[in-house]
């Protein structure tokens, strides 16, 4: 039986092409995307997949968008700072109680420390600061599914021209009542991830990454 692709080579050619792009961008310019292609990169999210055993088919994602600037964003950023104050106290407490893991995790305490100072990058550093909060089921893979939807919306940005950053530590905001209250939902019902989004300032190279045959077994 044969097989044909409803694809043809060219899509193929492109969506290496986005792929091979695809860059961490930690320096946006001023100005604003506008609202079309961050809706679009919205929807890319929505199209990745999510548990949906886990959640019963529930209202599994939502979306909440920041523009840089505004005053909830303002509140936002501090509710951050306030987070990875909290996660550096937390750390350095294990660590006090398990002294062989200092040497390891002081640095990582002085980083989240440094961060409560100046502010968590990517929260009010580029034009738009976007959470996605999934809805928790049983078992709990929503840190899962958001790293699913993350992607999309990356490659999504990245076909559109656009920079993208992770901001890790939207996971942990999600641990904050004070943060739900601002998305509206209710908390411990969701996980929560983000990301920044503007034009990048200047144009990265193409991830170097090594050779698929020289990282691939085949097992028969």
């Amino acid at each position: 039986m044969t097989h044909v692709s409803p694809f043809t080579e060219q899509d193929n050619a492109i969506l290496d092409r986005i792929l091979e792009s695809r860059r961490s961008v930690r320096s946006f310019a001023p100005d604003i995307p506008p609202k079309e292609d961050i809706m679009k990169i919205i929807r890319a999210g929505l199209l990745a997949p999510y548990a949906a055993q886990a959640v019963a088919g529930q209202d599994f994602r939502r979306f909440f968008v920041f523009q840089g600037g505004s005053p909830q964003l303002a509140h936002v950023a501090a509710l951050g700072k306030r987070q990875v104050q909290r996660m550096a106290e937390q750390l350095s407490d294990e660590l006090a109680a398990n002294p062989s893991s200092q040497d390891q995790g002081q640095g990582f305490v002085k980083r989240l420390e440094r961060l409560a100072e100046v502010g968590i990058p990517g929260i009010g550093t580029a034009p738009y600061y976007i959470v996605v909060a999934e809805r928790r089921g049983i078992p709990p893979v929503e840190q899962q599914s958001l790293a699913h939807c993350l992607e999309n919306m990356w490659l999504k940005a990245t076909a559109l021209g656009l920079g993208f950053q992770l901001v890790s530590a939207t996971a942990q905001m999600g641990q904050d009542r004070e943060f739900c209250t601002v998305l509206g939902i209710p908390y411990g019902e969701f996980g929560t991830n983000g990301c920044a989004i503007g034009y990048p300032m200047k144009r990265l190279s193409p991830v170097e990454r090594p050779d698929a045959g020289k990282v691939t077994k085949w097992i028969d």
